[in-house]
């Protein structure tokens, strides 16, 4: 196993982003060169406790500008890069795909080619020790029933503009392995959740609007089922296969646990009637609100990680219920941080319904 000195980030300043940064520098000792556009989802408060730490090196930029790129690997040297720059999050995409197809799509072949470019120019033993490592989601895979798991071998179905746009980038990751040898390694993670997570996300959306005294928003019946996994357990992952993966896998990485939406909503409520009781000590679940579904809502998720156990014995170590209770406490303690990351471009309105759609459906739930 080669030792990481120093690893090239990209999208370091965002929500997984940020928990992998602190994770590599603090846990792991290793120097990352933390690329990020900053975009509205990319925030430096995320990294603030991280200031003046030389192993903690910024540079904003853009995945899409390959020779930017390149210039980046030349002067930094990085042992292994790590690729989480995305557009991220379903329901932008539906009002504004254009996005996601330029970043999701076009910035991974730029990254691609600047690091096959780099990669090939490395001493044969750097060269065989140097890792891709891209960072995926399970919603490449589409829709479950009521039974069954994604695994490794399941088809690809994406259901929107954003799940395409990821599953197109990995079947380029997986292109460059098979075609120029490029050492890749592809993980689909479920859904993340933790400190520093932009609150457009359902757990941060709930808790905040919850705070404020506004309305709870639940898509459809809240029945939509996803698996949950804890951020700090997903970078333990990440690095895992980083260290240890072999180059052309893809591992999917899960936290086995499994809730409907209305379940996340619910154990939300109670953790702050707990934590943060209401003025009139009514029960925050009061608050929610059924709205209407969003275009292409895809029913469930869940993956199965036996892969990552049986080959690289990894597996989540916070149950939902205690990754759930982090995460609230967090929320209360740095409201602070909050604040400062929504600058005005999202103020917890809802997404995912375009204008022609408004227009023509009548009405905005």
């Amino acid at each position: 196993m080669a030792v990481i000195k120093s690893i090239l980030l990209t999208g370091g300043a965002g929500f997984i982003g940020s928990n992998l940064v602190r994770y590599l520098v603090r846990e792991k000792g290793v120097t990352v060169i933390n690329l990020d556009k900053l975009t509205y989802a990319g925030n430096m408060e995320s990294l603030r406790d991280l200031e003046g730490d030389p192993r903690h090196i910024f540079i904003q930029g853009d995945i899409c500008d390959r020779e930017f790129i390149q210039n980046l690997l030349s002067r930094h040297r990085p042992s292994a890069v790590m690729h989480l720059a995305a557009e991220s999050h379903v329901d932008r995409s539906i009002d504004g795909p254009g996005a996601f197809i330029s970043t999701n799509i076009n910035g991974t072949f730029a990254l691609l080619e600047a690091v096959r470019a780099y990669w090939g120019g490395l001493e044969r033993d750097a060269a065989l020790a140097f890792r891709l490592l891209h960072v995926s989601t399970d919603e490449v895979y589409g829709s479950l029933g009521d039974k069954g798991f994604f695994t490794e071998k399941t088809p690809y179905a994406p259901n929107s503009p954003y799940s395409a746009s990821k599953a197109a980038s990995d079947h380029l990751v997986r292109a460059y392995h098979h075609t120029y040898g490029l050492p890749t390694l592809t993980t689909n993670c479920s859904n993340n959740y933790g400190p520093n997570q932009f609150p457009e996300k359902l757990i941060p959306l709930v808790i905040l609007n919850a705070l404020d005294g506004k309305d709870l928003p639940v898509y459809g019946t809240g029945k939509n089922v996803r698996d949950w996994l804890y951020v700090e357990d997903h970078c333990n992952a990440l690095w895992t296969v980083l260290q240890s993966g072999r180059p052309g896998e893809t591992y999917n990485i899960g936290g086995n646990n499994e809730r409907a939406n209305i379940e996340v909503v619910h154990t939300v409520c109670d953790l702050l009637d707990r934590m943060y009781p209401r003025s009139n000590n009514a029960s925050y679940k009061d608050l929610i609100r059924f709205v209407k579904d969003r275009p292409g809502h895809d029913l469930r998720y869940a993956i199965d990680a036996t892969k990552m156990k049986r080959e690289l014995n990894w597996s989540p170590q916070e149950t939902f219920e205690t990754g759930m209770e982090k995460t609230v406490r967090w929320y209360l303690d740095h409201l602070e941080w909050c604040r400062r990351v929504q600058d005005g471009t999202y103020q917890r309105e809802r997404l995912g319904l375009s204008d022609a759609m408004i227009s023509r459906e009548g009405n905005h739930q």
